[in-house]
């Protein structure tokens, strides 16, 4: 077959992420606020103008001196850049949203007194509008009917971020603590969608154990490599690949592999359409700064050499990516597909296997926020120049499709 030569056509990005209007994005990130994740010295919220929540084994009342957070945080997000401080907002996490707003998403809270709810059209705060669900320590037990919503949301292409803590941090004193509800979420039925478990355990370290997976997002993604974490009175998990093929273990207590399935400290997983991080520890996500009526701690970026920002970020793209045929960390090589070479500072060739017959081909480029950037369509595919251009520097994904038939998936980066 002929060798066909095609050129990228120069782009505009929509998206500006130094100057950044969350009207125009198309994906959001929702924060829970329901399940006491403001009680005792806990803050993981990462807005709150207002202090006056009290948390017991009941709901919460407007007597006490905790978080209640807002859905919208203030100031608007509109005056973030990339300069912007994490101060900016007054919440535990806050440096959590800040830089999910600088890499171009909408972040809001699910405040106290709002319901989880999937494809409820009355509840303007279902997930069905939102991206990725972000839970960190929950201290209530989830409803049966917030269980299915869950369930359903993920499943349809939602990404769940399952933030834990260790055995007996139970900030509201109702019994439950967030490893006893978490599996409660996971066990339902007995069902066990995600193959996740968490240990009813308690343990800080610094670990270096890291799975070699050399193309994995969460490790190797768009804020760099990480290396290394610390957890300061978290948990870990147990896996199990019976009850979902796709559960991997990322980062590990002891040891480093890539099929194990015990003292796994950070996990992630698919169903269904959509993807699932488990974290065994919420220090890594403090940024120190909050309520001011709690002691706080700087676990963001002065714990394990700035790594558990890299990481979390990088797990939070991964789950706002999820639906998108152009990630697939399982398959980490294409044997039809490659470009040539990976990474590349100002070109590159995709090539395709000779003996897969091509007629019309399409090939389409994402960013790593999943938004279709290029195009091409060609008589013939076989070599495909790409040309950086207008293309920043960082990871794209790609498919390669003929006659409506996936020929090739894959991802290459633009460096300098």
């Amino acid at each position: 077959m002929r060798i066909t030569t095609v050129k990228i056509l120069s782009i505009t990005l929509l998206l500006i992420m130094s100057s950044y209007s969350p009207a125009f994005s198309q994906i959001k990130i929702l924060f829970d606020a329901t399940k006491a994740e403001s009680a005792a010295n806990a803050d993981w919220v990462i807005d709150a103008d207002t202090h006056n929540l009290s948390w017991s084994s009941g709901p919460a009342t407007t007597n006490g001196n905790e978080s209640n957070p807002q859905r919208i945080p203030i100031p608007a997000q509109s005056g973030i850049s990339s300069t912007t401080a994490e101060t900016y907002w007054l919440g535990g996490i806050s440096s959590w949203g800040v830089d999910m707003v600088k890499k171009g998403y909408t972040v809001e809270t699910l405040p106290v007194g709002t319901a989880i709810t999937y494809n409820n059209a009355s509840n303007p705060q279902d997930l069905s509008n939102y991206k990725v669900f972000i839970v960190v320590e929950p201290n209530i037990l989830f409803t049966t009917a917030e269980k299915t919503a869950i369930l359903s949301f993920v499943q349809n292409g939602g990404g769940l971020f399952m933030v834990a803590d260790h055995q007996g941090a139970d900030r509201n004193n109702d019994g439950n603590d967030p490893p006893i509800i978490w599996n409660d979420l996971m066990d339902t039925n007995s069902v066990h969608p995600f193959g996740i478990h968490f240990d009813h355990v308690d343990i800080s370290q610094t670990s270096t154990n890291i799975a070699s997976l050399s193309t994995d997002t969460l490790l190797h993604g768009p804020m760099g490599n990480v290396t290394e974490v610390m957890w300061s009175g978290g948990t870990t998990m147990t896996l199990s690949t019976a009850n979902n093929s796709t559960v991997k273990g990322i980062v590990y207590k002891t040891g480093s592999s890539n099929t194990g399935t015990t003292n796994v400290m950070v996990a992630r997983a698919k169903y269904g359409a959509g993807r699932v991080v488990g974290f065994g520890d919420s220090s890594p996500c403090d940024d120190g700064t909050g309520d001011p009526n709690d002691v706080l701690y700087t676990g963001w970026i002065a714990d394990a050499a700035g790594n558990h920002e890299k990481l979390i970020v990088n797990a939070t793209i991964w789950l706002a990516s999820s639906g998108i045929t152009t990630t697939d960390e399982y398959n980490e090589i294409n044997t039809n597909t490659q470009i040539v070479p990976n990474p590349f500072s100002s070109s590159a060739n995709l090539i395709v296997d000779p003996f897969v017959e091509l007629a019309k081909g399409e090939l389409a480029i994402y960013d790593m926020n999943g938004r279709k950037v290029n195009v091409i369509t060609t008589d013939n595919l076989h070599s495909i120049k790409i040309e950086k251009e207008n293309l920043r520097n960082g990871m794209y994904f790609y498919t390669l499709t003929s006659d409506d038939k996936l020929v090739g998936n894959g991802k290459f980066i633009i460096a300098e």
